[in-house]
């Protein structure tokens, strides 16, 4: 039993210590948490297929120069594409943490205590009157206990962030996004108790969502998302509670005594990223903090039409497109006006299948000419 346990414990340790893209202390949790890990990981894995999936028709599909590496800095350029790829990243590992719970996959977290606040959070259906009723519902079921898969995503997601800049602002931010998407959208069920169906007690429990569901959020996030610059503000003044100085989002920067730097909506610079690197940087003129729920970028999206790893990009070339359509997923705009080669293959499949009794399956094969179009 104790040798079991001395196994799982130095297996754990090696995938910790060769799993690339983890910083030190990420590691240090991974070794203290190897169950809580694996949800990690699969949570990494559900935000990257989910991002394919919502980028499958755009120049741009979530494809990076690092391939599928999950950990890590995986964006170069601070645009719109790396705020939804880090917001729907954090959202995932929120998502298969807090699954994992209600599963009984974590031995140190389980079912949530779950309050009026989080119904009503939740979207429940129940009517006002009902919450102010004691007798007329009541919590059951296995909750997810979405707080604690946020608190761990939390601590794991942003100990990555260690550098001192502005694209570490932009990432806790996007970060932060991505777990309350997981919150926002939790769904609550109810099953009614009662003669003939009276409904005089009601049973309620909260869900997670379909992950897709999270994933159109944060798309429609991702096509409102704002541009911000870093900025700084005394914060030997006085403070409230929705202040600059009490902001959870720079809680892990240590960037000096009077000053701390925040991220301020700014109006974007229609010119290269190139050139937006090299310009000076002013403040704002007035400084309007971007809301938690959105996403924030520090600089314009390449084209994405060209190779160019160097700004995240890998070109369309050899992308199928629709020559159809007029949409993203059209050949003139996916292969940016390059033109397309067109490509006639036979395709033999399984057709006109009866069930004959009893009992087999009897099919025709059937073959068709297909054009696909891939762009130059």
């Amino acid at each position: 039993m104790v040798m079991s346990g001395v196994v799982a414990a130095m297996a754990a340790n090696a995938i910790c210590d060769n799993t690339p893209g983890l910083t030190p202390k990420q590691k240090q949790m991974c070794k203290a948490t190897p169950d809580a890990f694996a949800a990690v990981s699969e949570g990494s894995k559900l935000g990257l297929t989910e991002c394919q999936y919502q980028f499958r028709h755009h120049r741009w599909n979530c494809s990076t120069a690092r391939g599928n590496a999950t950990f890590g800095h995986i964006m170069i350029v601070g645009s719109k594409e790396a705020a939804f790829r880090y917001a729907i990243a954090s959202a995932g590992i929120t998502y298969a943490v807090t699954q994992a719970c209600s599963q009984g996959n974590i031995s140190f977290c389980g079912c949530a205590t779950t309050s009026k606040a989080d119904m009503v959070a939740a979207n429940t259906p129940i009517s006002d009157d009902d919450l102010t009723s004691s007798a007329a519902w009541k919590w059951g079921g296995c909750s997810p206990d979405v707080k604690f898969g946020v608190r761990f995503a939390r601590k794991f997601v942003d100990a990555r962030e260690i550098e001192r800049d502005e694209r570490t602002l932009m990432n806790l931010h996007n970060n932060k996004a991505g777990r309350k998407a997981v919150r926002i959208n939790l769904q609550t069920e109810c099953k009614c108790h009662g003669v003939s169906g009276s409904c005089t007690l009601k049973t309620c429990w909260v869900l997670l969502p379909p992950f897709r569901k999270i994933g159109d959020h944060l798309k429609k996030k991702y096509y409102k998302a704002q541009f911000v610059r870093s900025t700084t503000r005394n914060t030997n003044k006085r403070s409230g509670p929705n202040s600059v100085s009490s902001d959870p989002t720079i809680h892990n920067m240590d960037l000096g005594r009077s000053k701390v730097p925040f991220l301020a909506l700014h109006k974007p610079a229609r010119e290269s990223w190139a050139r937006q690197q090299s310009t000076v940087r002013r403040s704002p003129p007035t400084l309007q903090r971007p809301k938690r729920a959105e996403l924030v970028y520090l600089y314009e999206s390449p084209n994405y039409c060209d190779r160019d790893f160097s700004k995240d990009s890998l070109g369309t070339t050899g992308r199928l497109c629709n020559r159809t359509s007029s949409g993203a997923d059209g050949c003139s705009k996916l292969c940016c006006d390059r033109g397309y080669n067109t490509y006639q293959y036979i395709r033999t499949e399984r057709c006109r299948c009866k069930f004959h009794w009893c009992c087999y399956v009897q099919c025709s094969e059937c073959t068709e000419r297909v054009e696909e179009y891939r762009c130059k």
